[in-house]
C-alpha cells in the first residue's frame, strides 16, 4: 500500500510538471548559494541570470542553463522519518543544461520518502553556450563545495556528517565519479570554515553515468558505489568499464543492468510506462544497498 501511495504521488507530480512545463520550475526548499561572495572564476558573471531552455527538447521536463552562481536547494524529509542520511543530487544534461526536475526535484522527493535529505545541485556547465568552464575544474569544484557545505551545516539540517552521498545522473554521474576519486580532508587553516571540512563523499550512487573517455585514476579509498544502467543505453558500456576499474582498485561496488529503459530516466521515469518496467525498482535496490551498508536503519 505504501509503495502504491508513493507511486501515485510521484505520478501526480510528473503530471503537474508536464502541464506547466513552460513555466520556471521552482523547488519548495531554501536555496543556499555555495559561494556567497561569488564562485571562484565566475565573479564577473555573478549578475548574469539563469535561463530556462525552451524548444527542441525531447519532452516537457524543465532544463536550466547559464549557471554562474552555483547553489543547492535544500529538501528535507519529515523529521519523524529522517534517517540522518543525505544525498547531494547532481542532475544530468550533457553539461549543457540541468534536467532540474526529472533528475533533481523529483529525485529529492523519492529520497525524502525514504527519510533521506536531498540537496539539488546547480553547478556551472562546461558545454553551455559560450561557456569557458571545465567539467573537472569549475563543475567539480561546485560539487566538492556542496559536499563541504552540507557537512559543515549537518547539525542545522539534521544530517549525519558521516552519511553524505553524491548521487549523479548522466553528466551528473560523471561529476559524482570525479568527486568520489578527487577529494581532500579539508584545510584546517582555511579562512573559510567551509573549506576546513572534508570533500569526500561517504557513498556514491551513479545513475547511467556518462563516462566515455574516463581518464581519472581510481583511488583505493573511494567510497562504496552503486551504479545502474539500462542495456539499451548507448552510453552504458563506459559505465561497465568504470565498474570494472572500481573492482580492480578494491572499491566496494554494487552494479545493476536492466534490459531496457534507455537513457535519462531519473528515479521516476519520463512517462507512466516506467512504473511497469523492471528498471523502476532501482530506487528500492539502492535503498536496500544503503541499509546493508548501515547508512539507513535496518527494517
Amino acid at each position: 500500500m505504501r509503495l502504491l501511495y508513493r507511486t501515485s504521488i510521484i505520478s501526480a507530480a510528473i503530471a503537474l510538471i508536464l502541464s506547466a512545463a513552460t513555466d520556471p520550475y521552482v523547488m519548495k526548499g531554501p536555496v543556499v548559494v555555495l559561494w556567497p561572495h561569488g564562485a571562484p572564476g565566475s565573479e564577473a558573471k555573478s549578475g548574469v541570470p539563469e535561463r530556462w531552455v525552451e524548444g527542441a527538447t525531447p519532452d516537457a521536463f524543465h532544463r536550466v542553463t547559464d549557471i554562474h552562481n552555483p547553489s543547492i536547494t535544500v529538501l528535507l524529509p519529515a523529521k519523524d522519518k529522517a534517517t540522518g542520511a543525505a544525498c547531494i543530487i547532481a542532475p544530468g544534461g550533457g553539461h549543457r543544461y540541468l534536467a532540474i526536475d526529472l533528475e533533481g526535484g523529483l529525485v529529492a522527493a523519492k529520497l525524502n520518502a525514504m527519510g533521506i535529505a536531498g540537496f539539488v545541485l546547480k553547478s556551472r556547465l562546461a558545454r553551455a553556450d559560450g561557456s569557458a568552464y571545465q567539467v573537472d575544474r569549475e563543475s567539480l569544484a561546485d560539487l566538492q563545495r556542496a559536499i563541504r557545505v552540507v557537512r559543515s551545516r549537518a547539525a542545522e539540517w539534521g544530517v549525519d556528517p558521516a552519511k553524505i552521498c553524491v548521487m549523479g545522473f548522466s553528466a551528473g554521474g560523471e561529476l559524482g565519479a570525479l568527486a568520489e576519486n578527487r577529494f581532500d580532508p579539508g584545510d584546517p587553516n582555511a579562512a573559510d570554515p567551509v573549506d576546513r571540512v572534508s570533500s569526500r563523499p561517504d557513498f556514491a550512487v551513479l545513475g547511467y553515468p556518462a563516462l566515455t573517455g574516463w581518464k581519472t585514476p581510481i583511488v583505493k579509498d573511494a567510497p562504496p558505489t552503486f551504479v545502474f544502467i539500462n542495456n539499451d543505453d548507448s552510453l552504458s558500456t563506459s559505465a561497465v568499464e568504470y565498474v570494472l576499474l572500481l573492482k580492480k582498485a578494491g572499491v566496494s561496488v554494487e552494479f545493476h543492468t536492466f534490459r531496457r529503459g534507455g537513457h535519462g530516466v531519473g528515479m521516476t521515469g519520463r512517462t507512466a510506462e516506467f512504473n511497469d518496467m523492471p528498471e523502476s525498482m532501482w530506487p528500492n535496490l539502492a535503498e536496500a544497498w544503503m541499509r546493508d551498508l548501515g547508512f539507513l536503519k535496518k527494517k
